[in-house]
């Protein structure tokens, strides 16, 4: 195995013309061996494009990919020794399944009992055994693409590279397989790289997680960062389901208190939290208008809640409540473990602890604080 180095990557197509397109901007990422990264972001963002320039599909406009201390810019996709699983599953069709899986081992004069061995444990893993006398036109598309995955996963490379690897798995399925690659992928110390737009996918299976927003790495992070710590207003509001409840927020000052007046979208005051100056004051600055967000499982409904609203909604998902509440004509949304009795049209007495709370910047939507806690520095705002 190996780590990986993105040194200032970046991917322009039709450089040097008037509609050159930057798909991928300045990306700096450093994978330690072994580790399990996953980009996610939205369709466009630029991770399958980073993907294919770390693979040789795609050239590197500027910057440099390394493999373990290897500069692979300018080596074609055989001699990275990179193995892929494509989203188009690309599989051989006049090649049986069987044959597919064991093609990356033509090179490597295994004996075809080991051959045969490996491409048995990787079928059995994957639920594919029944299927590896067939030809992929007579195999449906999920079954392909755990073909394709199967391919990718047995052979001995230093990087593997997976691009929505089970995006064409109904749901119980998906869920099985992704605890068994993960170990799989955990045994062997598997350096491996994820593109998903499947945030569940992306959390299970992933040690960090690189969120990705029109072509610039906006955060790499543990899945718990990401979620408790974000850099950002998107990565805020784009991690977590259902996303962050978000308000814009004027600030004013009295004393040693920062009220922080929340306001509907047509700008009218809804509500207000007080934030002690003591903790805020610094990373608030001379701010006069932020961006307020809470994640909906931690506000908490009932007992001597400082806030009060009409519940609009209550959604029961058969584990948990979406419940939606209007403060002066703005919408939160709240989550229970469970079911709670709060009927639409009922009043329902709230809080948002403080130590639960995040502060943007009102132009950049860079975070200012988690909690009463300052955010980190330094971090890059959204494009």
């Amino acid at each position: 195995m190996a780590t990986l180095t993105l040194d200032r990557v970046s991917k322009i197509y039709g450089h040097g013309g008037k509609d050159a397109l930057k798909a991928v901007n300045d990306v700096n990422m450093a994978i330690d061996d072994g580790e399990i990264i996953g980009l996610l972001g939205s369709s466009g963002c630029g991770k399958t494009s980073t993907l294919r320039m770390i693979a040789g599909f795609e050239g590197v406009t500027e910057g440099d990919v390394k493999i373990g201390d290897r500069v692979v810019n300018r080596l074609s996709p055989a001699q990275r020794n990179v193995a892929m699983a494509f989203e188009g599953y690309a599989l051989y069709p006049p090649l049986t399944i069987r044959d597919n899986i064991a093609f990356g081992f033509s090179r490597d004069r295994l004996k075809k009992a080991e051959v045969d061995a490996r491409v048995k444990r990787i079928a059995d893993l994957l639920e594919i055994n029944d299927i590896l006398e067939r030809y992929p036109p007579t195999i449906s598309g999920g079954q392909q693409q755990r073909a394709s995955l199967a391919r990718a996963l047995v052979r001995n490379a230093d990087l593997y590279l997976l691009d929505e690897p089970m995006g064409q798995l109904e749901p119980r399925l998906r869920a099985i397989l992704r605890a068994r690659i993960k170990e799989w992928i955990i045994e062997r110390r598997l350096t491996t790289i994820i593109v998903t737009h499947d945030q569940t996918e992306a959390l299970a299976l992933c040690d960090r997680i690189a969120v990705m927003e029109a072509g610039v790495l906006l955060q790499l992070a543990t899945p718990h960062e990401l979620k408790d710590r974000p850099a950002n207003l998107f990565v805020a509001s784009f991690i977590g389901e259902p996303p962050m409840n978000v308000f814009k927020a004027r600030v004013e000052r009295d004393g040693g208190v920062a009220r922080l007046i929340a306001g509907d979208e047509a700008g009218h005051d809804a509500f207000g939290i007080e934030l002690p100056l003591s903790g805020a004051g610094h990373a608030l600055g001379n701010r006069h208008e932020v961006h307020l967000g809470i994640r909906p499982h931690l506000v908490a409904i009932g007992g001597g809640g400082a806030l009060r609203g009409q519940v609009v909604s209550n959604q029961w998902l058969g584990d948990q409540s979406h419940i939606g509440i209007d403060l002066g004509g703005a919408t939160l949304i709240a989550v229970t473990d469970g079911a709670l009795d709060v009927p639409a049209g009922s009043e329902a007495p709230l809080t948002l602890p403080l130590e639960s709370i995040h502060l943007f910047d009102a132009e950049s939507g860079v975070a200012l604080m988690h909690g009463l806690e300052p955010a980190a520095p330094g971090v890059r705002a959204a494009a």
